[in-house]
This record gives structure tokens, sequence and C-alpha cells, in this order.
């Protein structure tokens, strides 16, 4: 009788895999954009062996599924096209994809001010109503879905309006919306944002666990799976105690205390890999032009690893993706904090220097500069057009060829008596202040390595002398080097402010933490 069971359960398991459907990852859909001028992967499941056909245009193709039922095809290269098109899979069953595009496609990723929505953002409601770009397509990663708090599908590509957007990331909206209007295509947006998260989350762990400087993430991991029985307990007992004050705070007409903020033991998000495993792999292969990131705020302790980690975990998206250096742009942390009256040495300051650093060294990448559009008192400054405006002038002009000014950047400095000569490349038509009449943020040290304000001047097109009575023998110039630096105002004619930078190597407050 058992061995009967056992072979009518085969013989069901037979007929239930054999005429399994071909599917699709939910990536590929109706409505979305796909990538103009390099080859577009298609891919899916099938029964292994199953023949799948694929048609798009003139396109026809086929796949053969290979023993573990995945197939793919790679479309030729394709050119834009605001013509809605349908893409054919067909199998044992038939998937009719229907309005498609073709254009421009960028991943905008990174946390909260990545994820913070159109609607949050200045004049959120006003915008929302009046987005209405039929060509702009968005695709909204969900995080319940990826973390497996709710079923169903990781995101469907739905057409820019005013329901689909409202909640969309702000800066990529408005990216979107910069890119269209200068290239004329059909625009594609894949937003895989995650509040709170930190850069080793996005990362695939065997990237961390190959450098001993980030497998300290890995590890941490382990810890937080043994301690998180105790921790769940703790933090439940604390959030009961915090209810009761609560309300007798609140019965006594006292604003009540803050919650207790959730221990990362709790944070599934804060794994490592977590965030990669269910909200960067599902989407590749899918043909993308580049990326957007923004984030840091969470690695802010731990800055001077951020400069291993941020290229780590780029290089990991690369050669997963398998397309190639594409263009990454890393939007660099804002303003934040109270102005200080002096020279600063804090961690914020150093994680924007990591970035900075991080596209100094890593091929095809840019800084989009943001030092003069935070918010002191807020880490989710809502100016979202501003941050978008310059992804796109940095996209436009390092991406796309078009004869836009970006921001200067340092090539060099030289020590000269008692002043520090500073050259700058990309001045367009030439260094200058921005706000008011000279130029403020610039800090100077000797041997003994404290910085003092110092006086700075344009001398030529390209440089920028700094001194200071104070230190007759300068050895490091940093420029807008304070969380929160009152007036950052040298730039060129973009108007976009230079990244705030620094000509020394002094240890980063954060040395040594992993």
């Amino acid at each position: 009788m058992r061995t009967c069971f056992q072979i009518l359960i085969l013989i069901l398991l037979f007929f239930c895999t054999a005429f399994a459907d071909v599917t699709l990852p939910d990536v590929l859909g109706d409505s979305m954009v796909l990538q103009q001028k390099q080859k577009v992967p298609i891919w899916g499941k099938a029964d292994a062996g199953e023949t799948v056909k694929i048609s798009f245009g003139k396109q026809k193709l086929i796949a053969i599924a290979d023993q573990k039922g995945n197939w793919r095809v790679d479309l030729k290269p394709l050119k834009a096209d605001f013509t809605p098109q349908i893409l054919m899979i067909e199998g044992k069953n038939k998937i009719e994809l229907k309005n498609i595009l073709v254009g421009e496609v960028w991943l905008v990723s990174g946390q909260s001010n990545m994820q913070w929505t159109l609607l949050q953002s200045n004049n959120g409601e006003a915008e929302v109503a009046k987005a209405n770009h039929p060509s702009i397509r968005l695709f909204n990663v969900s995080r319940e879905v990826a973390f497996r708090k709710k079923q169903g599908k990781l995101g469907e590509w739905k057409i820019c309006n005013p329901e689909s957007v409202k909640d969309f990331s702000g800066a990529g909206y408005y990216f979107g919306v910069e890119l269209q209007k200068n290239l004329n295509v059909p625009i594609g947006l894949i937003n895989s944002s995650y509040g709170g998260s930190q850069a080793e989350a996005w990362t695939p762990v065997d990237y961390l666990n190959a450098n001993p400087d980030l497998k300290a993430a890995v590890e941490r991991t382990k810890i937080w799976d043994e301690e998180r029985p105790r921790v769940k307990a703790e933090y439940a007992e604390a959030i009961e105690k915090w209810k009761a004050e609560s309300e007798k705070q609140k019965a006594s007409g006292v604003k009540p205390s803050p919650s207790p903020s959730v221990p990362d033991a709790l944070r599934d998000y804060r794994i490592a890999s977590s965030i990669y495993d269910g909200m960067i792999e599902p989407l590749i292969p899918f043909a993308i032009r580049g990326a957007a990131w923004y984030q840091g705020e969470s690695n802010e302790a731990r800055a001077e690893q951020y400069n291993i980690l941020l290229p780590t975990m780029i290089r990991s998206w690369r050669e997963r993706w398998r397309q190639g250096n594409f263009p990454f742009g890393i939007i660099q942390l804002p303003n934040y904090r109270k102005n200080s009256d002096e020279p600063e040495n804090a961690p914020w300051s150093f994680i924007r220097e990591a970035q900075r650093k991080t596209v100094e060294k890593t091929v095809n990448t840019g800084l989009i500069v943001t030092i003069d559009i935070g918010e002191a008192n807020d880490i989710h400054p809502k100016n979202k057009f501003d941050v978008g405006k310059r992804m796109s002038v940095w996209a436009l002009r390092n991406v796309y060829g078009k004869n836009l000014t970006g921001a200067p950047t340092l090539e060099n400095f030289l020590i000269k008596n008692s002043k520090i000569i500073l050259t700058f490349k990309n001045v367009g038509s030439g260094l200058k202040i921005k706000n008011g009449e000279k130029l403020n943020e610039f800090a100077i040290a000797g041997f003994d390595r404290k910085f003092v304000w110092a006086e700075a001047k344009i001398v030529a097109k390209n440089k920028i002398e700094v001194y200071s009575s104070q230190v007759p023998n300068p050895v490091a110039v940093r420029y807008a080097f304070n969380s929160n630096p009152k007036n950052p105002n040298l730039t060129n004619n973009s108007e976009i402010p230079v990244a705030p930078f620094r000509t020394d190597d002094f240890p980063d407050p954060t040395a040594g933490k992993r």
C-alpha cells in the first residue's frame, strides 16, 4: 500500500511539473520601457527542455529551457519608440505583454531620501496633480513583498499619472521628467529603495565575506540571530512601558516621549545582503542605462568603512548584471544639523568624503552635489526637485554627452610658502562666488592639524589661493567640511556648488569601526 501511494505521488508531481506554464519575472510586464541601443534580455522559467518562442517587432527568437527550467534570449538593440508594442512569449502557454515602449531605463535606489515620495516633497499635492506623463513608466519595488510581509508581485509597471506617481520617489520622478524633456524618448524608472537601510544590506554576502574590512557586517547577522529572542522580549517590554508612560504624559498635558527605537536585531532589512537578495537580484538582468544612488545616512557611524563598502557594492551590482560598467550616479549627502562657528571633524562630513572618493576611484561614476539644499533640522529635506534636476545634469552631461556645465572638482593642490594653491577642473567659464562678495567655508591647518577659518581668493579661471595669518606653514585645506556649512558658495556658471573636499589624509573620526 505504501509503495502504491508513493507511486501515485510521483505521478501527480510529474503531471504538475510536466505541464507547468512558462512564467516571467515580475519586472517584465505590461507598460514597461525597454532600454534602447543595447541588447535586451528577456528571461523566465519553463519546463526543462521546453521550447519558448519570443517575438517583438520584427525580431523572432527561440530559447530552450535548461535542466533547471531557466531560459533567456537577448533582443538585438532597439531604437527609441513612442509607439506601444507587444511582446509575445509562447511555450505550452502564451503570454502577451502590451503597451511596451522603447527608451531609456534607470534604476533609482538608496534609503529614505530616495524613497521619499513625490507627495511628501515640496508642493507635493500640486506636483502630483499635474504629473501626467504617458511615456514615463514607473516600477516601484515593494518592500513588503521583497521581505515576505505580504504576497503578490514585487512590482508592476505603471503609466506615470497622479495615482501611480504619488508613492513614487520624488527625486526619481523629477530626474525622469528632466531626462525626457531633454532626450525626447520614453523613460522607464525602477525605484528600489528602503528607508533606514545600510549599504551592506544592498551588497551580496560573498562580496562582503571576501573583504576583511567588510566581513564584520556578516558576523553581525550571526550575533543578531542569537540574541533576537531576548531582544524581542526586551523590546516588547520597553514598548509596553513607553505606552503606559505616554498615557500619563498625555493626561498631564505633556507631549509624549518618542517611542523606543527598533533594535537592529529586529530590523530584517539591516541584515547583510537582505535587500540585495529581495530587491535588486530579482531585477537582474533587466536592461538599464544606469543607476542613481542616494544613501549613506545609516552608515555614518562607520564612515571610514564606507570608502570600501560603497565601491564594493557598485562592483557587485555591475558584475552580477553583466552589462559592463554602467553609469552610477552618487547623490552626496546634503547639509544637515546645527551650524557650527568653528571647523568640525564630524562623521557626516566623512561619509560625504567617502562618496567623493568613490567617484574619484571608480570608473563611470558621478557625484551629484546637494550641500546647499539640505535642512538643518530634518534629515529628509523636502526639496527633491533640485536633487532630481542635478541628477539629470550629471546624466545628460556625462552619460548622454550633452553640452552642459557641471560643478567644478578639485584637481590638485600646491603648498607655496604661506598659501595653498588649489587647481580645479570642469570650471566652465570660470570659478565664481555664488552668494556674497567673498568665498566662505575654507579652513586651513598646519602641522598641528588644527583647522581655522581661512581667506580664499579666486586668482585665475581655475585657481584659488587659501591662507590664514594664524597658519604661517599650512599643510592642508578643507572646504565646506562641516556637517552644515553656512554658505558654501564656490561654483561656476553651472550654479552647482563645488562638492565638500579635503586635501589631507588625517584620521577619520570613525577609523577602525567595522
